[in-house]
């Protein structure tokens, strides 16, 4: 039985109030199928109304220095870090994590690490070495000094993903609020609602209009706010198809854009790499999050040698992906969001066969309440595939045989997604120079784990500009270059 109060009313956030709205739409938990809420139902008006708060709070946030603007965030994770524990229910009821993910992944760790992370200042600002310039039509003979600053962006739409709410719109608030924005928080509609008690938070916090929250299921309050000339950026992750609409219609008005898109992970394993270390990497993202991360190595690029032990050895392991009640401390893989998720995955899964591809685990439908999908291994699959080309963003692995290196490298390489790869090699050097030539905006070696504070992003149709670290406060802003005689 759900621990969440089914009646409890939610409301958006414009220029510090809480304000109802007329219509609302129910919030599903992916785990049961029971109603858990009803969220509030944003109009295209909201948006604008918390756009031009968002604007008007501006000139004094962006006035403070950056250490005072990393106070308040400081104030923020405290604030946060006293409360997140009673949200773990919220959030594990309407994103269908396990409660292992819910407790460790959603709501603590990473989520709070961030607004730490940003509530520490940085030194944005650099010096121009001297130039001689000579004399001109222009101006007298000179030597001309000068600093580069970092300038806010303004005010920041920040258009968020289903699958990790709160860790989402922290990697994309914290940084944007240092450096100086103002921002308007858009969550996904299907999972709203942690997202509107963080604002609650946030709000006790920071002056108002610094933080606003906008909730709708309807597309057009999203475009309402990539349109809106009150918006300077847009930070969106999200679909690929997605991305390109806004960078289109964000276009009309030179939005600066930050966008973290689809991803298709190729894992390549060499003949002597340790093929245990591979599928226990591959393993643990498998079915982690029912498959809903955008990082995940889905694209398994094996060496023919070792192909047929590979897939002995995924299929041994799958066995002890535990499915079932999300709720449960023994359970592994949960639920997709939604069941239109869920029927998508399972087309998905049915293309590969329709293709020629072989189901070597899963591939059915569990039979029991909630939006499930069995973790699934596809073998036999071919580059030319649909499921080899495209992101299924569920717990589905597709694995294909290459010839060495450079076939590898080749295989990995053919793909419209560049996000995030990983190489299994026996030696470090030889992995680092696989690593290095593939298309791909982060590369992990002989591991799983990435770098928490590298630059994160995307090649190809995976995304444009870079977060995290100190590259996450230059994406949210402007380069000014002032220079004088001196």
């Amino acid at each position: 039985m759900n621990k969440v109060n089914v009646d409890e009313e939610w409301r958006i956030l414009i220029g510090g109030e809480h304000i109802s709205t007329t219509d609302h739409y129910d919030i599903v938990d992916p785990n049961t199928t029971e109603i858990i809420g009803h969220a509030p139902e944003a109009t295209v008006e909201h948006a604008l109304a918390a756009a031009a708060a968002a604007k008007e709070a501006l000139s004094s946030w962006r006035a403070l220095s950056m250490d005072e603007r990393c106070e308040y965030i400081r104030k923020a994770a405290d604030a946060i870090e006293s409360q997140c524990e009673d949200w773990v229910d919220l959030v594990q009821a309407e994103t269908g994590a396990t409660i292992k993910v819910a407790r460790t992944m959603q709501v603590a760790g990473a989520f709070v690490d961030r607004f730490r992370y940003y509530s520490k200042p940085f030194e944005m600002n650099e010096p121009l070495p001297p130039l001689y310039s000579a004399a001109s039509a222009l101006a007298p003979e000179s030597l001309i000094t000068g600093n580069v600053l970092r300038q806010p962006a303004g005010v920041v739409a920040c258009i968020t993903p289903y699958n990790f709410p709160l860790v989402n719109v922290a990697g994309k608030i914290a940084p944007a609020l240092a450096m100086g924005n103002t921002v308007v928080i858009k969550p996904a509609p299907q999972d709203p609602l942690a997202i509107i008690k963080l604002g609650e938070v946030l709000n006790e916090v920071f002056p108002p209009g610094v933080v606003n929250v906008i909730v709708g299921s309807s597309p057009e309050v999203g475009a309402a706010l990539v349109d809106s000339k009150d918006v300077n950026m847009i930070s969106f992750t999200g679909s690929s198809q997605v991305g390109a609409k806004i960078m289109e219609a964000g276009g009309k008005t030179m939005k600066r854009l930050l966008m973290e898109l689809g991803g298709k992970g190729a894992l390549i394993m060499t003949e002597d790499c340790d093929v245990q270390a591979a599928v226990g990497g591959i393993a643990s993202v498998w079915g982690f999050h029912s498959g809903q991360i955008c990082t995940a190595p889905t694209r398994v690029i094996c060496h023919r040698e070792i192909y047929e032990p590979t897939i002995e050895a995924l299929t041994a392991v799958s066995e002890f992906m535990t499915l079932g009640d999300a709720r449960e401390e023994s359970t592994l893989v949960g639920p997709v969001i939604t069941e239109t998720h869920r029927d998508r995955i399972e087309a998905f899964i049915q293309s590969g066969i329709n293709d020629g591809a072989e189901v070597i685990v899963g591939g059915d439908r569990p039979q029991r309440d909630g939006f499930f999908i069995a973790p699934t291994l596809l073998a036999g699959c071919t580059p030319e595939m649909h499921v080899v080309q495209e992101e299924a963003f569920g717990p589905v692995v597709v694995i294909m045989p290459h010839d060495g290196d450079g076939h590898a490298i080749e295989l990995a390489n053919e793909s419209d997604y560049g996000l995030f790869s990983y190489v299994y090699a026996g030696n470090t050097t030889r992995a680092y120079e696989i690593g290095e030539q593939l298309e791909s905006g982060n590369v992990a070696l002989n591991s799983i784990a990435p770098h928490m504070y590298a630059p994160f992003g995307g090649f190809k149709m995976s995304g444009v500009g870079r977060d995290r670290g100190k590259w996450g406060l230059e994406a949210y802003s402007e380069i000014q270059a002032i220079n004088w005689p001196s």
